[in-house]
């Protein structure tokens, strides 16, 4: 039976306001605005969201694939602006169109980019330019962020999209600048007094710093504004 403090909170999937305070938003909006207008009637979301799931797809396979051959990296450099095409246009299409779903789209859209997520990180790993276990590790981190994403929406009734001014946008884009960098300098072993480092494992292991550190910070701010909000009155 749930408590009566469960039977108070009603979910907001639904009725969530969105906030995207990321870096590069100011580009991404009025991109995303313009081409939500002139897409062609054919296109629906529901295929976009495909679309960005095939690209996520291509990521992978390239990053395994660039284990032989560096070049292979531009191809998932490519995808990942496909999946941005994909992933962040669906969901905009519906509002413009009106034609959203909320519980499904926020069901789908979310389901299958944890999958996606999955096999870009592995797809990493198996590249060769990045330990499996940073990968895996960077994949959980970014994981634990996803989570606080769909809780933080429930118990606040706002869809934030970016923390500390990173989205997925920017890690798309740190991973296609990484790339590129590592395509035109190799993958050198940085060496330092009491460490050494691969170059593209300083890169990951940098982002899941960002990734783990978003995640605690965020915790405990919100954590201490909701305690503040709910706090119990004492018994008489």
């Amino acid at each position: 039976m749930p408590s009566r403090s469960s039977k108070r909170i009603r979910p907001t999937i639904t009725k969530h306001k969105r906030q995207n305070p990321s870096f590069l938003g100011f580009l991404e909006r009025p991109a995303l605005a313009w081409l939500s207008t002139h897409m062609p009637r054919w296109v629906t979301p529901d295929m976009l969201t495909i679309f960005g799931f095939l690209s996520a797809v291509l990521i992978g396979v390239s990053y395994a694939l660039s284990k032989n051959n560096p070049a292979f990296l531009w191809l998932a450099s490519l995808g990942f602006f496909l999946n941005w095409f994909g992933d962040s246009l669906d969901g905009t299409l519906a509002r413009r169109r009106n034609i959203e779903r909320p519980k499904f789209g926020f069901f789908i859209d979310h389901t299958t980019d944890a999958l996606a997520e999955v096999i870009m990180f592995v797809g990493l790993g198996l590249s060769g330019y990045v330990d499996m276990t940073l990968a895996l590790i960077a994949l959980v981190g970014y994981f634990l962020m996803s989570i606080l994403v769909y809780i933080y929406t429930y118990v606040s009734g706002t869809f934030r999209i970016a923390y500390i001014a990173l989205g997925p946008t920017e890690f798309r884009a740190i991973a296609i600048v990484a790339n590129a960098l590592i395509f035109f300098v190799g993958n050198p072993v940085v060496k330092l007094p009491f460490i050494s480092f691969r170059l593209y494992d300083a890169i990951v292991a940098m982002v899941a710093a960002l990734l783990y550190g978003g995640y605690i910070v965020v915790t405990i701010v919100k954590g201490v504004e909701l305690a503040k909000k709910e706090i119990i009155p004492p018994k008489i």
